[in-house]
């Protein structure tokens, strides 16, 4: 999967042909030149349209990093929910949610890193309360699947279950982007999702 296929699957047709071209120009340059010192004029040179395009878009810039964004984390839940269909108990549910954030980013490393950076300027900007609302349905979405195929993790508190599965996960993709490693995260998911679920099955009860 490449930039082009991720935003041909989310914004599909000819009418969105510009709105994916400054998607693409966008996310290049607040990956090589950061997103502070990207400007709208920077985008809108690279794109060859107009600044008032790009407002009717995005709205500004802080819109358009929003965009990309909730993009993202769109297009990692539309994977994560096709493998979590695929798993019927709870320690699938787990790999699966493992494997799905690990091929997603082995799969859009440049969206990826992305995705790392901008979580700040999202969290403390204009669109952080959708941010906040997006996240507590997914969690609650993901927590109850969790919970409806066992008691396997009772001892474990809700608000930690999440950055159990998950963390172990994010740090080596964070690690592999940055380059401080070299091998794909896709090699190590299984191992990743095994260490997940022994993370949250080896705690002990309060």
């Amino acid at each position: 999967m490449e930039t082009s296929d991720l935003l041909e699957r989310c914004y599909p047709g000819r009418r969105a042909e510009l709105k994916r071209d400054i998607f693409r120009k966008a996310l290049g340059l607040f990956n090589e030149q950061g997103i502070e010192a990207t400007t709208i004029e920077m985008i809108r040179a690279e794109c060859d349209t107009s600044v008032g395009a790009i407002y009717h878009h995005f709205g500004n810039k802080e819109g358009l990093v929003a965009a990309l964004f909730f993009t993202a984390l769109d297009d990692q839940a539309r994977l994560r929910d096709s493998y979590l269909a695929e798993a019927d108990t709870t320690q699938a549910g787990v790999h699966a949610l493992v494997h799905s954030y690990v091929d997603w980013v082995d799969s859009q490393p440049e969206w990826a890193r992305f995705q790392y950076h901008a979580r700040f300027a999202v969290t403390k900007g204009p669109f952080k309360d959708e941010l906040v609302s997006r996240n507590k349905v997914r969690n609650l979405q993901l927590l109850e699947w969790l919970s409806a195929r066992g008691d396997d993790l009772g001892a474990v508190p809700r608000e930690l279950l999440l950055s159990l599965i998950i963390g172990q996960a994010e740090s080596y993709c964070r690690a592999w982007l940055s380059g401080r490693v070299k091998g794909s995260p896709k090699m190590y998911r299984g191992m990743l999702a095994e260490a997940a679920w022994r993370s949250i099955t080896d705690v002990d009860s309060p």
